[in-house]
């Protein structure tokens, strides 16, 4: 029923890229800290990077709890679920990292995602993932759901954002600089957008 992989390649790489959703899961070193579980969208804002790795764009919202996560011990774990065709979950365990706007890669892996305005959804960070351990699972017990389409809010809410408003509103936010659990999150202020 279950598959274990050395790399991201052929039909897994083409389900992975197909699927208009996933998930990230992350969590504190300590026992007493908060599990995280986030799902993660929008057309073009994930990408394969080479048979081990993956990143998408993390965006502006309402906490950081997977950057601090990485930030403290890097676990992460990402899956998609098929909710069309025939039945798929894939799992990734890994090492991830958030490469934040002034690091010297920023620029060269945002280049990886042209389909995607980034100033439109106020981009903080982008996560890269090492794969460490690849498996598919059944997902017999995942329902059919259909996809329409993205929701455009997202890019609404923040594309009137400029840098500097942006940093405003991650100030005022409880759980963006530090986590749930008060470790360190997104550092602020944010540096501007790589030109």
């Amino acid at each position: 029923m279950g598959k274990t992989y050395e790399r991201i390649d052929g039909r897994l790489r083409t389900f992975i890229e197909a699927q208009p959703l996933f998930f990230t899961a992350t969590a504190p070193l300590s026992a007493a800290g908060t599990v995280n579980l986030s799902p993660k969208g929008l057309t073009g804002s994930f990408a394969v990077l080479d048979e081990l790795t993956v990143a998408y764009l993390d965006f502006a919202g309402s906490n950081a709890e997977t950057i601090a996560h990485l930030r403290e011990n890097g676990r992460i774990t990402l899956m998609w679920c098929a909710f069309q065709g025939p039945p798929n979950i894939v799992r990734v365990h890994g090492r991830g990292e958030p490469v934040f706007r002034d690091d010297p890669r920023f620029g060269e892996l945002l280049a990886r995602f042209p389909d995607i305005d980034p100033a439109s959804h106020g981009l903080r960070a982008i996560v890269v993932v090492t794969a460490e351990h690849i498996r598919d699972t059944c997902g017999y017990a995942v329902p059919y759901m259909s996809y329409d389409e993205d929701r455009d809010l997202h890019a609404r809410r923040f594309a009137r954002e400029d840098d500097a408003s942006l940093s405003t509103y991650f100030e005022k936010k409880d759980h963006i600089a530090a986590s749930i659990d008060g470790l360190p999150g997104l550092p602020l202020p944010l540096p501007p957008t790589p030109a």
